[in-house]
């Protein structure tokens, strides 16, 4: 296309000198000379035009800018540990310890009974063993389900970028301080108090926030898989909201009831938490389709 070019620039500067040269010279050696002098002249427009220094460079300068711009996409997504990376299954697996270890840290609020109190049911019943037992057996459910939540939201992102794992640390810092707020709540001397039902709560509460968050910066990165419809993604909210509106509405029920009817709010759970779920999925598949 190149050379091409050129015959036709020489072809449109060759007529109109060739013929004012004809005119002016009318000899047949300057006639030869007129024309030579024609061909020439457009070869050398071509060659200057071809070379023009005022392009090269930003043909540099812009080849330049696209390595700078490839060279900074690393440094940008180092930070980010992909699905398919040994890095994302360790920091799965360190989010797996954490609730794992938080889990068996309850066990440490169960005393064990006095030689005596083994020898009679009453006797067993009396030492508070019961109600250690029945905070074990709530907070061993609660972290048990904030592990499942963690699990199943990580399974819908692509990536973890470091928000997202600044986030997720700080649910699984709520999540570690669970076995300490649920001491107060299992041991028989102070589980009729209404500051640790609050505390309780406020532990929960802190947690599901936490892992809410955490979703909602790596879904705002663009870290989701399959990314929500606004209309699941309001039903996906509203179901997680449910858990920790149950312990908000406890407080000032323990506050002013006491922390026994604070503690029986929790129960409301039992039928929210399945309805609401029901109804996400619902919404889910009417967006999703068949």
């Amino acid at each position: 296309m190149g050379q091409v070019g050129q015959l036709l620039r020489i072809h449109r500067l060759r007529l109109p000198l060739h013929g004012t040269c004809r005119k002016l010279c009318g000899r047949p050696s300057l006639h030869l000379l007129a024309q030579t002098v024609a061909l020439s002249h457009p070869l050398r427009h071509a060659n200057h035009v071809e070379q023009r220094p005022d392009r090269q460079p930003a043909a540099r300068v812009s080849g330049t800018d696209a390595s700078r711009s490839k060279a900074v996409d690393p440094v940008r997504n180092a930070a980010v540990l992909a699905r398919e990376s040994s890095e994302f299954d360790r920091g799965l697996s360190f989010y797996d310890v954490i609730y794992g270890f938080a889990i068996t840290l309850l066990v440490t609020n169960i005393d064990a009974p006095s030689p005596e109190a083994w020898q009679d049911p009453r006797a067993l019943l009396e030492s508070g063993v019961v109600h250690q037992l029945a905070g074990f057996a709530l907070s061993f459910a609660v972290i048990a389900v904030f592990w499942r939540i963690n699990l199943r939201l990580i399974k819908r992102l692509s990536a973890l970028d470091s928000a997202t794992t600044t986030a997720n640390l700080l649910a699984a810092a709520f999540v570690i301080l669970i076995p300490f707020t649920t001491q107060g709540v299992s041991d028989p001397e102070t589980t009729l108090l209404e500051l640790t039902t609050v505390l309780y709560a406020a532990n929960i509460i802190l947690a599901s926030l936490a892992q809410l968050l955490m979703f909602e910066i790596a879904r705002r990165h663009g870290l989701e898989i399959d990314p929500m419809t606004p209309k699941h993604h309001a039903a996906f909210v509203l179901d997680f909201l449910v858990p920790p509106l149950v312990f908000a509405v406890s407080i000032p029920i323990a506050l002013v009831a006491g922390g026994t009817a604070g503690k029986i709010t929790w129960a409301a759970l039992i039928v929210l938490g399945p309805v609401s779920g029901i109804l996400a999925t619902r919404v889910q598949q009417s967006t999703t389709g068949p």
